[in-house]
Formats: structure tokens, sequence, C-alpha cells
């Protein structure tokens, strides 16, 4: 029997004892889902219905929005299992506590304290007072800005490529929610290659990309107060240098390092490479869309492609990755140890010893998967080292790039890359959160003693 005033939503969420175990179990439900959904024959073109591995791959893959695949969509499913997957693609995008919580406000009006929580775990807000507003303003924004690139790519596939309407429409807004929510799903077989040399469909990519991965904190931030950066946050002030940091130095970067190599920028007009340099380093941040041949690209860019893989976007995005605000102040506690001090600074600011330990976990956690992912997939292929490494990182960091050998994995693989999948999505700290049943608050202090470190 429900309380009085709650709705089922509300109640579902409070039966929970952690509101990261409400996160977990949503992405599971949806993934399930979206699994039999894919399985029915009416999801592909053959008709003969997908594989179980196969349909989970892919689910996986749309609601972790991560854009790695096992065959081409276009070829394999049909328009009914095309929209599946876009819908996934939006459910995980927008992140499904955020949607199941505007649902609890459509309904019931209110909110319990473990629904507020939950909502928190996914949005990353600091107040639970903040919660409905920032729902609803996620929602909006997201939407919104799926319209406008739709809009834009509808547009430019009609005029320049003369697509018949209807199909630019359902071209152009695939695109915009696979754009915006950093998926990295595409239906044309060699992704945007085709388009490379359009600075109309390469930079409205670009720019839905980084302006989804870049948080929604973050965003909402910089339009209330862009003319006054000594009044943003240390979320918004770290976040936004470290992405300029990593996309200035990928281009350069990539850019000279494939800028001669013909099976990539090697084979643009000379002006359109730096453009193509530019997609290179942003597309790793989580979103997955490829102007160019991954799998010729030279094995220094694969490196340093991984990097910026593992790295990823902002907090409260649709980007994956151990995120640039860890990246950001980790480099803040490493400057802060090698001068010595005693409590790390960010600005005007300082940070908690708390948040430094957080950071610390989640590149550790990071790194063990990685690490893990990529031995357990050496031992079941005969690929090489970089290529495996770079499918793991890939799929860890919901990126969807590909060196070509996805398709080629025995099912037990693609099992592997699922799992790293889902860890990379739903972030390493709140799936480990998650599994603990309870949490425990030491009630006395032990001695001080300091071990040689290095």
């Amino acid at each position: 029997m429900l309380a009085r005033g709650k709705s089922w939503g509300t109640a579902l969420l409070e039966r929970f004892h952690h509101p990261a175990q409400v996160v977990v179990t949503g992405f599971l439900v949806t993934i399930l889902t979206g699994t039999v959904l894919l399985s029915l024959p009416v999801a592909t073109t053959a008709g003969d219905g997908a594989s179980p591995v196969e349909a989970l791959f892919t689910a996986t893959s749309a609601v972790c929005v991560t854009g790695l695949v096992v065959t081409d969509l276009d070829e394999r499913w049909s328009m009914f299992g095309e929209l599946v997957i876009m819908a996934l693609v939006q459910v995980g995008g927008l992140g499904l506590m955020t949607i199941a919580t505007l649902f609890a406000i459509l309904l019931s009006g209110r909110l319990g304290l473990r629904a507020r929580l939950a909502a928190q775990v996914e949005t990353k807000t600091l107040r639970m007072t903040d919660v409905r507003r920032v729902v609803r303003r996620v929602v909006a924004f997201s939407l919104v800005s799926e319209a406008v690139v739709g809009v834009v790519l509808t547009a430019r596939l009609i005029i320049g490529y003369g697509e018949a309407p209807s199909r630019a429409i359902y071209l152009g807004f695939f695109h915009a929610v696979s754009a915006f929510n950093n998926a990295g799903f595409t239906l044309w077989p060699d992704g945007l290659v085709r388009f490379a040399a359009d600075p109309w469909i390469i930079l409205t990519v670009c720019v839905a990309v980084i302006v989804g991965g870049l948080g929604f904190p973050v965003v909402f931030e910089l339009a209330r107060n862009w003319r006054r950066p000594r009044g943003w946050s240390i979320l918004t002030r770290v976040t936004v240098a470290a992405t300029v940091v990593l996309l200035a130095g990928g281009t350069l970067v990539l850019s000279a390092a494939e800028w001669n190599n013909p099976g990539t920028l090697g084979a643009l007009p000379e002006a359109d490479r730096l453009p193509g340099g530019f997609m290179m380093a942003v597309m790793p941040r989580s979103g997955g869309l490829n102007a160019v041949d991954v799998g010729r690209m030279h094995t220094e860019s694969w490196l340093v492609t991984d990097v910026l893989m593992f790295i990823g976007g902002g907090s409260a995005g649709t980007a994956g990755g151990i995120k640039v605000t860890t990246f950001g102040l980790l480099a803040f506690v490493l400057w802060a140890e090698m001068r010595g001090e005693t409590h790390v600074n960010v600005g005007h600011r300082r940070l908690p010893d708390g948040t430094q330990r957080q950071a610390i976990a989640i590149v550790l956690l990071g790194i063990a998967m990685v690490t893990a992912g990529t031995f357990t997939l050496l031992a079941m292929t005969s690929h090489t080292l970089d290529r495996v490494l770079f499918e793991v990182v890939s799929a860890f960091g919901t990126v969807g790039l590909s060196t070509g050998i996805t398709a080629e994995l025995p099912p037990a693989a693609k099992v592997v890359l699922i799992v790293l999948m889902f860890v990379g999505r739903i972030g390493p700290l709140t799936f480990a959160t998650a599994l603990a049943l309870r949490e425990r608050t030491r009630r006395y202090e032990l001695p001080v003693e300091r071990p040689i470190v290095g």
C-alpha cells in the first residue's frame, strides 16, 4: 500500500538503501529492456532477430552512450531497431534517474528524501532543493540543443547533398541525438568520413559533442556568469581550463602526427586537415564519431587518443571517462605536492581532502578496469596490444571509436566490453558504492604513522 501523496515511482526509489543502487538498477533494467526489443524479428532488416549477445551488446552500447557496434547500423537494423537504439541513447544520455525524477515530479508533485538523493547522484547537484529545478532544465536544454543540431544537419543534407526531406530529417535528428549525447552511433558505414571536408557537418557535430560533454552544471553556470570568470566555481574553472588544454593540445599533436598520413588527414586538402585534426581531438572526449579511418591512424596517434578517451569529458554531462574535472583536480594536487603546500588550492578556494581521495579512487579504479579488460582480451584473442588497448579504453570511456576489431571478437570478449561500457557509464566509484550494502562510520581515530612513499 503506497503512502498517501506518494507516486509509485517515488515509492520505488525509496525502497533502495543507497541512491547509487537506484542508478545501477535503473541502467540494468533499461539495458535488458533494450535487449529484448532488439531481439525481436522486426528490429532487424532480415527479420531474423539479433542473437542474445548482439542484442545485449548493442543495447548496452546505446544506453551507455558508447557507440561500439558489431554490425553496421543501417545494414543490420530496421527502422524500428534504429529508433529503439535512438531512444536508448536518449535515455542513457539524459540519465535514467533524471527522467525517472521528472516523471515522479509530474505524477506526484513531490519527492521523498531517497528519491531526491537518487537524482543527485545522476545530476551531480549540490543541494537537494536544486534537484527539481535542475532536472527540468537538463531535459529542456537537451531537447532544445538536439533540435537545433537536427535542424542544421537536416538543412545541410537537403541543400548540400540532395537528400529527400523525409530521409534528411531522419538522418539529421538521429545524428543530432547521437552527437549531443556523445553516443558515437552513425547510420553511415564509414562514419562521417564522407563529410570530412564539410565544415557545416563537422563543426556542428563537434559543437554538439563539446556542449553535451561539458556537463550540465558547467553549461548552466557559464550561461549565467560567462562574463565573470572570477566568480566561477571550482567545477567550472577546472572543467573549462582542462577542456581547452586537452582540445588544443590534442588538435596540435594529432594533426602533426597524421598530417601526411594518406590513410587519414593526408587524404584531405591542406585547408581541411586542421579542422580534421580538431575533430580527431574532440571525438575522444566521448563523441565517438569519426571523420577519418581510425584503423589507419599511426600507432602514436592511437596512444594519444587512448589518453584523451580515458580522461573523457565533464562531470554530470553525456561524456564518459574519468572526467576532465578529475584530471584537472589531480593536476592541482600534484602541483601542491611539488611545492610542499599542506593544502590544495584552486583559485581562491581550498579543495577538500575528501574530494582529493575521490579523484584518486576514480583514477585507480579506472586504471584497474582498463588493465583487467586489456589482459582478458589479449588472452582471448590474437590481436596486438595497441589495438586491444584502444578498444578497451574506448569501451570504458564510452567513446565508441574502434580500430575495426570489435566485430571480430568472440562472444566472451564482447561480454568483457559490455561490462566495461556499463561500468564506464555509471562511473567506477558509483558502481563500487552501489555494491556496498551499508555505510560504516568509524567512531574512533587510530594513531598516525607516516610511511616512506616513493
